[in-house]
């Protein structure tokens, strides 16, 4: 039996792939909805210079505790973000197991593999596989999942008082053209391609090593691992995030102020000589501590639901 991403067998194929798209939905769609905060203190940090704001989270905080329905403004730009999230997780999660199952099945036929050579990990391939792979399937799913991103930023953003996410399209389109619902997608792809690839080779490294630590008596293939996955979660996205996060920062000001900043490099070097190279890890606490808990979260959720699937699957093939 496999333990997540990588299932083996021939039977059923349809179905299985149809589950881990299905998991992946479930997943992006729980923890989108519970960490909305975080996202959206993080793209109002990140919106505005800080020669104009020195303090933009107390300030963000202060005027949304103020309102006359804070509980609300927190959660402000939800159904845009959990479409975006469970979308794109669901595509993502479906298209990394593919990939995955398409290089397994390369590089288990293949017979010039070296003794001593690069080990294969959790997953059953290798740690190069795991790197490419994560980064195809994030890079693909956040561009199909583009348009929706741009309206869920501004959204967030207290720069936009859009009422729904369809008056929000109609306005991107009329004001903007088609190119509008790409804005930042250079800025987003750099983003998001090494991150997945980051995430998904520490998070395997990590869970093969944590696996290694725990005493045999305490951790078994029996059972499920949920403890040692959401530590290697955390881990893996905080790291992961903490290189890629001058590329978030740039995104948000494309995706909220395309005419301003034009273009990823634009952007960059207008942000750095107008603001110091700090401006790039504006919300790097925030866009840490989330992505470490819904990282996890998403995929601790998504390899149980996996887990318990195989289990059903297995008793099944072996009652036929």
């Amino acid at each position: 039996m496999s333990n997540g991403l990588f299932t083996p067998g021939t039977k059923k194929k349809t179905n299985k792939s149809s589950f881990h798209f299905l998991a992946g939905l479930t997943s992006g769609t729980f923890t989108a909805i519970l960490l909305q905060p975080a996202d959206l203190l993080k793209t109002r940090i990140q919106q505005a210079s800080k020669t104009a704001n020195p303090h933009p989270l107390l300030s963000t905080l202060r005027a949304i505790t103020s309102s006359p329905r804070p509980i609300a403004q927190l959660w402000r730009g939800t159904v845009p973000s959990a479409l975006r999230t469970g979308a794109g997780s669901a595509l993502y999660f479906g298209g990394l197991n593919a990939l995955r199952m398409r290089v397994g099945k390369i590089e288990g036929g293949s017979k010039t593999r070296r003794e001593g050579s690069e080990p294969a990990n959790g997953k059953g391939i290798g740690r190069t596989a795991n790197l490419l792979t994560g980064a195809v399937a994030r890079a693909s799913a956040g561009f199909a999942m583009m348009p929706i991103t741009v309206i869920k930023v501004r959204f967030e953003s207290s720069m936009y008082a859009y009422r729904s996410v369809w008056s929000a399209g109609k306005d991107i389109l009329r004001s903007e053209g088609l190119k509008g619902f790409f804005a930042g997608f250079g800025a987003t792809a750099v983003r998001d391609a090494p991150y997945a690839g980051l995430y998904v080779l520490f998070y395997e490294e990590g869970k093969r090593l944590l696996h290694t630590l725990t005493p045999t008596q305490v951790y078994n293939t029996d059972k499920p691992a949920v403890g040692i996955n959401f530590l290697s979660g955390i881990l893996a996205a905080a790291t992961a995030t903490a290189i890629t996060n001058p590329f978030d920062a740039i995104k948000t000001r494309l995706q909220l102020m395309p005419q301003r900043y034009g273009n990823m490099l634009q952007a960059g070097r207008m942000m750095v000589q107008q603001e110091g190279v700090r401006c790039l890890f504006d919300g790097l606490a925030l866009r840490m501590g989330r992505k470490a808990v819904s990282s996890a979260l998403a995929w601790t959720v998504y390899e149980e639901l996996i887990r318990r699937a195989e289990i059903r699957w297995l008793a099944e093939e072996m009652a036929v």
